[in-house]
């Protein structure tokens, strides 16, 4: 039997980790195509990657609707159809029972993170897992003070212990309780995470797999390519404005001044990366609630040309963000298994397609990243294949 693999969503029950579990039950049974997914490409058809239909999802979450009843609303905005969640809606259902509450009633921090390792690790248990791959697609979140704890293990230990400190953001919590129960981990948000010193060295000392940070779904995808193209020419790009509406759960969380504040640094990141750090490049998100999970975003380019000349670019891209998102999730999870299979730990610099503001890479433009990607996706096959070979003897 072809080993299994666990896909452990933070924020289960959202409106991506719902989407991302609604298209891997369709495509697990022939209703739907895999459009997106960049696993399902031909170069990778002879990379030992995990069947979809071999990924078991489980998660934690604040909230305790229905997978079927979010995904019901889902559809009714437009996402995808109503008879796909009827077709999807046992595997939804009987996914119900391997979702957890995040219990926050013990009374230090690292109550909470062994309660939700133990989840993890009863997930894996349970299914009889080869690796759970524990991707954070909850909310942003805003970023912390920094705090000596994050710098030393000693200082980390003590304030987790303590009962009157919670020096820990819910991301940081997910991700050591990652770390604790072995699982590989992608950080799709641009919350803190493993963007701690202390949780970077416990991640790296527990020989995992990880991959971050923010997912590269739309806007910055669209300047990731064309930023490469204006220095390419020698364009000299004088601005970059861009500006973002959105609605949903992510446009009232971005609704925050401190929660967005993350979010800005990491879309404007790679930008100033490709273009340089003279770019004026203002950005904005704002939350218009009627567009409910359609994102819309316009980019506004000015560059000098030859001989003085002005050029200009505009651009729109609309799209619906959880659609975008939830097939590279399913990627992350296969593509991080197959790493895991193949004794990786650390930061996948490879992964950084898939990312904002990439660990472990300072690359930013999509065409280099990609082709890093797909060699490493087949470097990697070819050793998981070896291994499998000497395995049988």
């Amino acid at each position: 039997m072809a080993p299994r693999v666990g896909a452990w969503f933070i924020g289960a029950r959202g409106s991506l980790a719902t989407t991302a579990t609604v298209g891997l039950f369709a495509l697990a049974r022939g209703a739907a195509a895999p459009t997106g997914l960049t696993t399902a490409n031909d170069e990778f058809a002879d990379v030992p990657l995990v069947a979809l239909d071999d990924i078991v999802v489980g998660g934690h979450d604040i909230y305790e609707v229905p997978l079927a009843a979010k995904a019901a609303s889902l559809a009714a905005g437009g996402m995808f159809s109503d008879a796909l969640v009827e077709a999807v809606r046992a595997d939804l259902d009987r996914t119900d029972d391997d979702l957890r509450l995040i219990d926050l009633s013990g009374p230090t921090q690292q109550d909470h993170i062994d309660r939700m390792a133990a989840d993890i690790a009863d997930f894996r248990d349970r299914h009889g897992l080869s690796t759970v791959v524990v991707v954070d697609v909850s909310s942003t979140e805003p970023l912390p003070a920094d705090h000596p704890a994050f710098h030393s293990e000693e200082a980390l230990r003590d304030a987790l212990a303590d009962p009157t400190q919670r020096v820990l953001p819910a991301s940081a919590v997910a991700a050591a309780a990652a770390i604790q129960a072995g699982a590989a981990l992608a950080a799709f948000t641009p919350s803190t995470s493993l963007n701690l010193p202390v949780l970077r060295a416990r991640a790296e000392a527990a020989g995992i797999a990880f991959a971050g940070q923010d997912g590269k779904t739309g806007e910055t995808l669209l300047r990731t390519v064309l930023a490469p193209m204006f220095t390419a020419r020698n364009l000299k790009v004088r601005s970059w404005a861009g500006t973002n509406l959105l609605g949903g759960g992510d446009g009232a969380t971005l609704a925050d001044p401190e929660a967005v504040r993350s979010k800005l640094v990491s879309k404007n990141r790679g930008l100033h990366s490709l273009v340089g750090d003279d770019v004026v490049a203002p950005l904005h998100i704002d939350n218009v609630p009627d567009l409910g999970d359609v994102k819309t975003a316009w980019d506004h380019i000015s560059a000098v040309g030859f001989l003085g000349s002005r050029v200009t670019l505009q651009t729109t891209w609309s799209a619906y963000d959880s659609t975008l998102a939830a097939p590279l999730v399913l990627d992350l999870v296969r593509v991080l298994a197959l790493a895991s299979a193949a004794g990786q730990s650390g930061a996948i610099a490879e992964l950084g397609c898939f990312f904002k503001d990439p660990w472990g890479s300072d690359t930013h433009a999509f065409a280099d990243q990609t082709a890093a990607y797909v060699a490493w996706v087949q470097r990697t096959g070819v050793l998981v294949r070896l291994a499998e070979e000497v395995s049988a003897g």
